[in-house]
């Protein structure tokens, strides 16, 4: 009988991923449980079935679907190379090498070969590079505002909403705003007493909140002033309408 490493314990494609079979490993390893016993313990080591082996009908190649069928494991190399590890003896150890060894072939085999290839190679990184810089820079903006309204628990004034919004890259005055606001139902556009007030459905969304204050006048009568605040929550809800919204025209004088 052979003791080469690579007859007894040979790699094989399932997926497009090279593996090894869990009872090829048992074997080698001279494990004196029977296999789904030594199996079953190993897994109990973390090992995540769909991650590290996926279960197969023995010498098949095909998945188990239930039933009582003797079954084998397409095993991972990383997860080979710990079994290797856990067992502590000289046969352990050579699995760990040679699976260590088949990957550095496996990274050579993909590696560039022709300086065309490694043209191409590092063209490709170079595509996903900008890409990725592209995208971090149209999500600026976002990632500003979320800063800016993580750190800040206080509610603002519309105008200071205005001036935020403008940061992150909509042109919009307190004028406009407002405007906007109000032609959106977020603010009460009938005139009287409750004008520029947040719309129920505002509140009820937790967009605002209203700050009342007493004013007593020189003839000793009391008025209540109303002022409408941006929460934080309406902070962020607002920057991100506007932003979808794509709300980028001149500021009201």
């Amino acid at each position: 009988m052979t003791n080469d490493i690579s007859t007894l314990i040979p790699i094989r494609d399932h997926d497009g991923q090279q593996v090894a079979s869990g009872r090829d490993l048992h074997a080698y390893l001279g494990v004196n449980s029977n296999y789904t016993t030594w199996f079953d313990r190993m897994v109990g080591y973390g090992f995540i079935e769909g991650q590290d082996f996926i279960a197969l009908l023995s010498n098949s190649g095909k998945q188990v679907h239930g039933g009582a069928n003797k079954t084998d494991h397409a095993v991972t190399f990383d997860m080979a190379k710990e079994l290797g590890m856990i067992q502590r003896t000289p046969e352990g150890k050579r699995i760990r090498q040679y699976f260590i060894e088949a990957e550095k072939k496996a990274a050579m085999a993909s590696a560039p070969k022709t300086y065309l290839e490694a043209l191409k190679v590092a063209a490709e990184i170079e595509e996903s590079r900008l890409a990725l810089e592209a995208q971090v820079e149209a999500d600026k903006p976002k990632v500003i505002f979320a800063d800016a309204v993580s750190t800040s628990k206080s509610s603002i004034l519309v105008g200071e909403l205005a001036k935020l919004i403008c940061a992150n890259g909509v042109n919009i005055g307190q004028n406009r705003l407002f405007t906007r606001l109000r032609s959106d139902g977020f603010l009460i556009r009938r005139k009287g007493t409750d004008w520029n007030m947040p719309t129920q459905r505002s509140m009820d969304m937790g967009l605002f909140r209203v700050k009342e204050t007493a004013v007593t006048h020189s003839d000793g009568h009391v008025s209540v002033n109303k002022t409408p605040k941006v929460t934080g929550k309406g902070q962020q809800y607002f920057i991100n309408y506007f932003l979808s919204d794509g709300a980028h025209g001149g500021e009201a004088a």
